[in-house]
């Protein structure tokens, strides 16, 4: 959120104003007075547009601040609910600028762009005016020294009474980006204010989940992760992260369940190209359970797909390698008594490899009726998409 990113930017010693964090709009009115009465609102989410949302507010007093306040907690931006508000002070703003660092996945490199006609309509000014956003590849090796610092300054083309500062800010953003293990870093805006001096007004940081065991402080910024600040597909995945599942959510209809990642891509191609022939379905997510995956692990990854509420059915595609057929059978069988009657969708299941007879009688015996066992990929892939295409249908049995 802005304010844990605030936090961020000061530890480098960023210049930022903190303000105050309220839950409570009746705790406005104190946190305004202290600010000095004429403060700005902003909803706390992890979603970008909160200011053409309604959710960024001028108080002139500190009992104009609890309006505010009332008027912003309990909001609902793009899935977000508001449950914080940021009080900051007003700043006496001269020039808005953009700032940012990210991965470049493309070029395997890292990027700045920045824009000294940036602020919240950045995303106009680079589709009428790409020729105002400077873009800078940073080499990884090398990452921003002054001579880098001084060469993004030029590209963006700082004012010359502001350009020394800005290099040192740029460094220290730098700092952020690198020391924490961001995958973004943005200033929107990074203001020039009427005294001359540079601060960032707002941020945005995104961090790298995989480096969190080099971060013990990052814990603090997961807050969200179980509030209802977190949309459905968030608390889908902090619940599979939490179960030590490697699962990205995606935008489909037939969950995905495989043992490799290699294997798993290649189920996301395969329900894709069949489900051009029902209705369009895609997949709605990648999970693989890994190649020495426990049945208890088969068993949380199914918890979790079938818990998604845009999930119509499972394709469960197993190669027994590590892990033997029967062991993922068995996990199947005891994750579906376990979920009992949360356990409402088809599954379809293909299993091959390590003990697949073994596998399949056990599925057989079982003779669950939610249960589809296919003997091919592309035949399970098939019956998985039919089976979401017809969301109503009830699984034939084994």
């Amino acid at each position: 959120m802005e304010y844990q990113a605030k936090e961020l930017f000061a530890k480098h010693g960023v210049r930022v104003t903190l303000g105050t964090v309220v839950e409570r709009a009746e705790d406005a009115e104190a946190a305004a007075e202290a600010l000095g009465g004429r403060v700005v609102v902003k909803a706390q989410v992890k979603v970008g547009g909160r200011g053409k949302a309604g959710g960024v507010k001028l108080a002139n007093d500190p009992q104009e601040a609890v309006a505010r306040a009332q008027e912003i907690l309990g909001m609902d931006i793009k899935g977000h609910t508001v449950n914080w508000v940021l009080l900051a002070p007003t700043a006496d703003i001269a020039e808005e600028y953009y700032f940012s660092f990210l991965v470049n996945r493309a070029e395997r490199d890292y990027l700045c762009i920045a824009s000294i006609e940036g602020g919240v309509e950045i995303e106009e000014v680079a589709r009428t005016n790409p020729a105002a956003v400077a873009k800078v590849s940073i080499d990884p090796q090398t990452g921003v020294d002054d001579a880098k610092a001084a060469e993004i300054v030029a590209a963006t083309r700082f004012p010359e009474d502001v350009a020394g500062e800005a290099e040192d800010m740029i460094k220290k953003l730098w700092d952020v980006f690198i020391k924490e293990d961001a995958s973004l870093v943005e200033v929107n805006p990074l203001v020039r204010l009427g005294e001359g001096h540079l601060e960032a007004l707002d941020g945005k940081v995104t961090l790298d989940e995989n480096a969190e065991f080099r971060h013990q402080d990052h814990s603090a910024f997961d807050i969200a992760d179980d509030d209802d600040d977190a949309d459905a597909d968030s608390r889908l995945e902090a619940k599979a992260k939490a179960k030590g599942l490697n699962y990205v959510k995606l935008d489909g209809d037939v969950g995905i369940i495989g043992n490799g990642a290699g294997l798993v891509m290649s189920t996301l191609d395969v329900v894709a190209y069949a489900g051009e022939a029902h209705e369009g379905v895609k997949p709605a997510n990648f999970l693989d359970i890994g190649g020495g995956a426990s049945a208890e692990v088969m068993a949380a990854g199914l918890d979790v797909i079938l818990h998604d509420n845009q999930v119509k059915s499972v394709f469960v595609n197993v190669f027994g390698g590590i892990t033997s057929c029967d062991a993922v059978a068995n996990g199947i069988v005891h994750a579906l008594e376990i979920l009992g009657e949360e356990a409402n969708k088809p599954i379809v299941v293909r299993l091959d490899g390590n003990n697949v007879e073994e596998g399949r009688r056990i599925l057989e015996g079982a003779n669950h009726p939610l249960v589809t066992l296919e003997d091919t990929m592309d035949g399970a892939a098939d019956r998985a998409a039919e089976l979401a295409s017809h969301s109503g249908t009830a699984a034939g049995r084994v």
